[in-house]
C-alpha cells in the first residue's frame, strides 16, 4: 500500500527542500523522520539520492515544516531539517539561512499569513524552532501570493527572482546560548596530529568555527570539489570541527558532535578566485573569502546562516575574521565559490561584551511543485 502526504517543493537561495504543513505529518518525529528519510532517498550508498528527491548534496536533501505560531512574536513557526545522503539520519540541530527565504512565501501561498489583494509587500515573523530566534522576512506579493519573479540575482542561481530580505532578530547565541560560546574572540585549540590551531568560536545564527585558511595549508580560493578531493585534509577539517563543538559546550567530546552543527569555515583575505560558473571575481570586489563545511563537504556555495555568522563576528573586535577584514560599516562582501554573498550585521559593544542585534542578507526563492509525495503505508506502522 502507497499513502500520500500534500508537499511542496521549493528552490530557497542555494537549497532545495521538501516542504510540508507540519498538520500534515503524524506527530510521533520517528514516523516523521522515517518518512523524510524516504522521501529523500536516504539512505544513499551510492551517494546520489536516485530513488528520492534528493540531489545527493547536503544543499539539496532537506525538508522543512511550517505552521502556524502560537507566540505573541511570530505568525509561524520553522522547523528544518537536514537529511543526511549516505546515512539514515534526520538531524534537527541547526537552521537552514537559505531554505528560511521559503518560509515565508511558503505561509502566504498557503494561506497562513494573509494578505490583502491590494498589499504590494508582505512582512512575515518567523520562530526558528531549531534555533530558538526569530527573523523577519520582507517581499513582493500581487493579489495576495507572493512574487517570484524579479530582477534580484544571487549567487550560485542561474537567472533572477524576487528580492526576498531576511533580518534575524538577536541571532547571538542560536546554538549554544551565548555570542561567544567560549567567552574569547580568539582561542587555540589543540588538534591531534597538527598541533596548536588558532580559532575564532562564533555563534550567531549558526555556530562556526572560523580559522585562517594558511593555517591548514589552503588558500580559501580553492573549488569545493578540490577541497573534498583532498582526504588528509578533510580529516583534519574534521578533526578541527568537533574540537570547536567540544570548547563550545557543544559536546562532551569528539564522538558526541552532531554532523550538522558547529560548521568549520577556512577563511583568507580578499584575492582574485574563480567561481563555479567560470566568472573571475578580482580582489577588490569582497571584503574576505570564505570556504565553509556542511554536513562533512564544503557548500558549493555559502550557508547563509554561515554568511550572516560571518558579517557578525566581521563586527567584533579580536576575532580571526575582523583581523582579516576590517569592514567601514555592517555590509560585508564575502567570496564564496558561486560568487559574492552580501549579509550585513549590528553589534554593539559595551563593558559586558558584544551584542548581536541583528544580522541579515538577501535571497530569492521559487515554488517549483506542489502536490503529493509518495511512500510505503509501512512507515507509518510504530515499532513494537
Amino acid at each position: 500500500m502507497v499513502e500520500g502526504l500534500r508537499a511542496a517543493f521549493y528552490r530557497g537561495g542555494t537549497s532545495k527542500a521538501v516542504v510540508f504543513r507540519d498538520d500534515d505529518l503524524p506527530e510521533d518525529r520517528a514516523l516523521r523522520d522515517r518518512i523524510f528519510l524516504h522521501v529523500l532517498g536516504s539512505p544513499d550508498p551510492y551517494g546520489r539520492q536516485l530513488d528520492g528527491m534528493g540531489g545527493g548534496l547536503s544543499s539539496l536533501s532537506k525538508v522543512v515544516i511550517v505552521k502556524p505560531s502560537d507566540r505573541e512574536d511570530a505568525d509561524v513557526d520553522y522547523t528544518f531539517v537536514q537529511v543526511a545522503v549516505k546515512d539514515a539520519v534526520a538531524d534537527y540541530g541547526s537552521a537552514c539561512g537559505n531554505m528560511s527565504s521559503c518560509v515565508g512565501p511558503f505561509a502566504v501561498d498557503e494561506g497562513m499569513v494573509p494578505v490583502k489583494d491590494n498589499e504590494t509587500r508582505a512582512v512575515v515573523r518567523i520562530y526558528s524552532t531549531n534555533t530558538d530566534s526569530i527573523y523577519v522576512a520582507r517581499f513582493p506579493v500581487k493579489d495576495g501570493k507572493a512574487v517570484e519573479q524579479g530582477d534580484f540575482e544571487i549567487p550560485g542561481v542561474s537567472g533572477t527572482g524576487a528580492k526576498i530580505t531576511i533580518d534575524f532578530l538577536d541571532p547571538g547565541g542560536a546554538s549554544t546560548g551565548k555570542l561567544l560560546p567560549s567567552g574569547n574572540p580568539l582561542d587555540m585549540l589543540d588538534i591531534d596530529g597538527h598541533g596548536p590551531l588558532e580559532v575564532s568560536l562564533i555563534d550567531a545564527a549558526n555556530a562556526v568555527v572560523f580559522c585562517r585558511a594558511a593555517d591548514v595549508g589552503k588558500t580559501a580560493v580553492e573549488s569545493p570539489q578540490e577541497l573534498d578531493g583532498d582526504t588528509e585534509f578533510m580529516a583534519l577539517v574534521e578533526k578541527i570541527r568537533c574540537a570547536g563543538a567540544v570548547a563550545m559546550g557543544m559536546a562532551a567530546d569528539a564522538n558526541a558532535v552532531a554532523r550538522s552543527s558547529p560548521k568549520i569555515a577556512i577563511v583568507s583575505g580578499p584575492s582574485e578566485f574563480v567561481a563555479l560558473n567560470e566568472i573571475t571575481y578580482a580582489a577588490e570586489t569582497h571584503d574576505l573569502n570564505v570556504r565553509l563545511v556542511s554536513m562533512g563537504n564544503f557548500h558549493r556555495a555559502i550557508t547563509l546562516t554561515g554568511g550572516m555568522c560571518t558579517a557578525v563576528a566581521a563586527q567584533i573586535p579580536g576575532t580571526l575574521v575582523r583581523s582579516i577584514t576590517q569592514p567601514s560599516g555592517r555590509d560585508l562582501h564575502i567570496g564564496n565559490p558561486s560568487g559574492l554573498l552580501p549579509a550585513t550585521a549590528q553589534v554593539l559593544l559595551d563593558a559586558s561584551g558584544p551584542d548581536a542585534i541583528f544580522a541579515g542578507t538577501f535571497r530569492t526563492q521559487r515554488r517549483i511543485m506542489e502536490g503529493r509525495v509518495l511512500f510505503p503505508s509501512s512507515l507509518l506502522e510504530v515499532p513494537p
